[in-house]
């Protein structure tokens, strides 16, 4: 019973990591696109908040659930799929943590834009650019780890 408590918790924190990552990617970029500070600043910051509760708490909860599984299996952390799936982890981490910090810089210069009633600043374009691409590399790697714990490929 312990294990298949423990696997649903695991199962929804990649549900939780990969759909609010999801969800978030998708609000900002369509709040980027209207180009309305204003309604970047509040998506912004509606984005922060919730990598902050949904996605960081998935985070920390991930890699203890799936310790805890090979724990309760047997399973070896060098186990191949094991180890792929925790070196993409740490990849994923890589690419998640510049972004948290842009995406607040990002909030905090689409709220001097609307205070100030002034376009968006050229700083913020460049750092919008660099949050959109470090996207790409994170989600793919998530649904690598997702295909790895699902099939458990032996190599």
């Amino acid at each position: 019973m312990i294990y298949e408590i423990v696997l649903f918790l695991h199962v929804i924190g990649a549900f939780v990591l990969f759909g609010t990552g999801a969800g978030i990617a998708f609000f900002f970029v369509i709040s980027n696109r209207s180009g309305n500070p204003a309604f970047i600043a509040h998506t912004a910051g509606t984005v922060v908040l919730a990598d902050g509760i949904f996605t960081a708490t998935a985070a920390v909860a991930q890699p203890i659930s799936g310790y805890i599984l090979t724990q309760l299996v047997g399973w070896e952390l060098s186990e191949g799929w094991i180890a792929l799936s925790l070196g993409l982890y740490v990849f994923v981490g890589l690419f998640w943590l510049p972004v948290v910090w842009i995406q607040i810089k990002l909030r905090d210069l689409a709220r001097i834009a609307d205070s100030e009633q002034i376009p968006l600043q050229p700083a913020y374009r460049r750092l919008y650019r660099i949050w959109f691409a470090f996207g790409f590399p994170a989600f793919f790697a998530v649904l690598a780890i997702i295909w790895l714990m699902l099939t458990k490929p032996s190599f």
